[in-house]
This record gives structure tokens, C-alpha cells and sequence, in this order.
């Protein structure tokens, strides 16, 4: 079992930022309206049941896109050089383009990029 089982990243604007993950990703993203109970929209992530997240909209309880502290990382399918491209496309900024791991890392790729939001995520991919 994961010790990870949730994630939220925090968005300004929900619509842009659900546009531009769905764009980068070339995943429909699940909208899950709580603002009449938490004052949140959630735009959650296709998951396998076992670790999810989601993009959270919820200026009452202080939820700030940020450059800094925690790094998520996405699974992308396929190569990640096509979802690299997407990136600028749909308002975002590549800050690491695709880097190899090496075997002791245990292989595939990895990039950073920055969201519409100003958030800073991670890219993982096997090819």
C-alpha cells in the first residue's frame, strides 16, 4: 500500500487550469463541485484507485498556486516529448526539459514545467 493516497493542487483560475492539464495530458479531468458545502471546485485526475488527486479552487481556506515546496510529479503515457510541446501551447513553461534517470534511478524520463496557476509540477515518463 502507498503511503500517498491524495493531492490537491492548488489553481487560481479553475477553467484555465483545467484547460491546460487536459491539453498537456490528453486527459478529461472529473469536475467535482463542493463550493455550496466546502466552497471548493475540483477538477480530480484519472486515478487507478489507489493514489489520486485533483486541481482545487478554494480561496476561503488559503489554497495559493506555488512555485515552491512540494514537488508532484504526473505519469505521462506515451512519449513525453508530444506533452512537452503541448506545454507553451496551452500557457504553461517548460523549466526542465526531458532529462534521462539512468538505471540507478531507475529509468525512464523526467521534466518540470510551470502551470498557467504558477505552479511547478513534474513530468515522469518511460519514454
Amino acid at each position: 500500500m502507498s503511503v500517498i493516497n491524495w493531492f490537491e493542487v492548488p489553481v487560481a483560475d479553475f477553467e484555465r487550469a483545467k484547460t491546460f492539464y487536459e491539453t498537456v495530458l490528453d486527459k478529461q479531468l472529473f469536475v467535482n463541485d463542493q463550493r455550496e458545502t466546502m466552497g471548493s471546485i475540483l477538477g480530480v485526475f484519472p486515478h487507478d484507485g489507489q493514489v489520486g488527486g485533483c486541481l482545487v479552487h478554494n480561496p476561503q481556506y488559503g489554497y495559493t498556486p506555488s512555485a515552491e515546496g512540494t514537488l508532484v510529479y504526473f505519469t505521462i503515457t506515451g512519449n513525453m516529448d508530444s506533452a512537452l510541446t503541448r506545454v507553451p501551447a496551452a500557457g504553461g513553461q517548460v523549466l526542465l526539459p526531458k532529462t534521462e534517470l539512468g538505471e540507478n534511478a531507475g529509468g525512464g524520463y523526467v521534466s518540470w514545467v510551470r502551470d498557467t496557476e504558477g505552479n511547478k509540477v513534474g513530468f515522469y515518463s518511460e519514454s
